[in-house]
């Protein structure tokens, strides 16, 4: 392009990445602290004069059917449900995300997970606050190793195969997979159905996309098979899991205990059973999210959003067939 390319982000992204971005673009940022209307107003208001759009949010699903002079929108993340990529697609707009680079950092939250289960973390804070300092005694009955456990993991891309790695590796667990591509399984992950591997799951982490097939696959019928004493962490998206059924198979025993960093409906609804339970962990969306991830997040963003208005065709645009 001639003229220097204006985009716009929805949030901002990592001060480095930002700085950069602003030496070679117009940098506008949707306004914070405004309500989600007050938001989505000012991001419809702003969009016409953009060339490029970084996303950290959901867009609504009309966004693009309007006028606009969009060259490129790309995904501050890997998830592309924030966007209406069929919408972009019909308009002729490429769409990017930034696939693998919050990989570990995702991988690293799902072992922080395990370990705050299996080792009683927050409870034995508890005790120590209270001055109960025998609650030691009680740690053998209580608390396990991860060392010789089973994981299984449904969706195996750039994060479920990190996940695998850190298991085998570093802590000598057993894996097993349930993914769309089991021949694509290294030698050491079982490829399994969705209900066997909560047959033989210690711990099952959701790491896979929100799709029509993946929306709901974690329902009554699913939970039913955990083993006992199994703990199921989500990392993929909130929807992928029927949360009722969630609640009822924790407070029926189905289930020891959950860890969840997504949900249905964000931010949680305070009416949730979820929030009650003893054995549930919350957290608010983060796993992916690390100084460092941010930072390799937001140059990857800026590359891609870059190139794209310039014409050129980055590998991890996700709907290429614009193109032709």
């Amino acid at each position: 392009m001639t003229r220097r390319p204006t985009i716009l982000l929805t949030d901002p992204i990592n001060a480095d990445a930002q700085a950069g971005l602003a030496e070679a673009a117009t940098v506008v940022v949707v306004p914070s602290g405004l309500s989600a209307e007050e938001s989505e107003a000012a991001l419809r208001r702003l969009l016409p004069e953009a060339d490029g759009l970084i996303v950290r949010r959901q867009l609504p699903d009309d966004l693009f059917d309007n006028a606009n002079r969009l060259r490129g929108v790309v995904r501050h993340g890997v998830g592309l449900d924030f966007i209406p990529v069929e919408r972009a697609t019909a308009q002729k707009i490429p769409v990017a995300n930034t696939p693998g680079v919050n990989a570990n950092a995702v991988a690293e939250y799902c072992f922080a997970a395990m370990l705050a289960i299996s080792r009683q973390l927050a409870r034995f804070d508890a005790e120590v606050r209270q001055e109960n300092w025998q609650s030691r005694t009680t740690a053998g009955t209580r608390t396990f190793d991860l060392s010789g456990r089973t994981l299984g993991i449904i969706g195996y891309g750039a994060i479920g195969k990190r996940i695998g790695e850190i298991a085998v590796h570093g802590f000598s667990m057993a894996v097993a997979a349930h993914t769309t591509t089991p021949s694509r399984l290294p030698p050491h992950v079982r490829p399994l159905s969705l209900s066997e591997l909560f047959v033989v799951s210690d711990f099952v982490i959701v790491a896979c996309p929100l799709t029509p097939q993946t929306r709901g696959m974690v329902d009554r019928s699913v939970l039913a098979h955990g083993k006992p004493g199994a703990v199921l962490i989500n990392v993929g998206r909130g929807p992928i899991i029927r949360e009722d059924d969630l609640a009822d198979a924790l407070i029926a025993g189905s289930l020891a205990g959950a860890v969840l960093d997504v949900f249905e409906v964000q931010p949680l609804p305070m009416s949730s059973r979820l929030r009650t339970h003893p054995n549930v962990i919350l957290t608010p969306h983060l796993a992916g999210v690390t100084q460092d991830s941010e930072r390799a997040m937001g140059f990857m963003a800026v590359d891609t959003v870059l190139a794209l208005v310039a014409g050129e065709r980055p590998d991890n645009t996700v709907n290429r067939e614009i193109w032709g």
